[in-house]
């Protein structure tokens, strides 16, 4: 019952209070982003939804215009302290998070969760019944906000990893489950563990 209906509602409820406060960090923080390099405030990038499905994420930008797009070895998202393609506002938004807070409108739109696994790259070539067992279930819920493996390990376990504790997060989903992950993502940002994957 939870996952099927109280899940979304509490959504749309927490959405919906947040979407206020979305507002006034645009209204302070738009106007620096885009001092910046005159480049665009919002981030919006493909990623891949429950069941696979492509979906438009919103971020604040936190890099110059035209940065290029490195990667891990284990093909995540390069992160680090010292990344020359973060703009100095960018550092700021990254180490508080608050480059995730455009994504409550995600959340209201339905394509994300307050909870669940981080949303990964979409590959318009990936069959979601050609991957692993591991990797089809943790596309099995809404990616959210922040997630089982965001809030225990952030960046530092690998991809594959990260798949792994998704699938976790799939197969024991409950209110208390979304309950511990929001407790435990609020003392992550605070104490900044595992920011970095460099």
């Amino acid at each position: 019952m939870y996952t099927r209906f109280f899940k979304r509602l509490l959504d749309i409820i927490g959405s919906l209070l947040a979407l206020p406060f979305v507002a006034l960090e645009i209204l302070f923080i738009a106007p620096i982003i885009w001092l910046t390099d005159k480049g665009p405030v919002f981030y919006i990038a493909t990623r891949a939804g429950k069941n696979y499905k492509p979906f438009k994420m919103f971020k604040f930008r936190s890099m110059y215009v035209n940065s290029p797009d490195l990667k891990s070895p284990d093909g995540s998202t390069y992160s680090s302290d010292n990344d020359p393609r973060v703009t100095p506002i960018g550092h700021f938004l990254r180490k508080t998070s608050l480059d995730e807070f455009p994504q409550f409108l995600n959340v209201f739109l339905g394509n994300m969760s307050f909870v669940g696994p981080r949303p990964k790259l979409y590959n318009k070539d990936v069959i979601l019944e050609n991957l692993t067992e591991v990797h089809r279930k943790s596309y099995s819920v809404k990616p959210g906000i922040t997630g089982y493996t965001q809030a225990y390990f952030r960046n530092s376990v690998t991809q594959e990893d990260k798949f792994k504790w998704d699938a976790y997060y799939a197969d024991n989903l409950t209110f208390l489950m979304d309950i511990k992950v929001i407790f435990k993502t609020v003392y992550t940002v605070i104490t900044r563990k595992n920011v970095n994957n460099a």
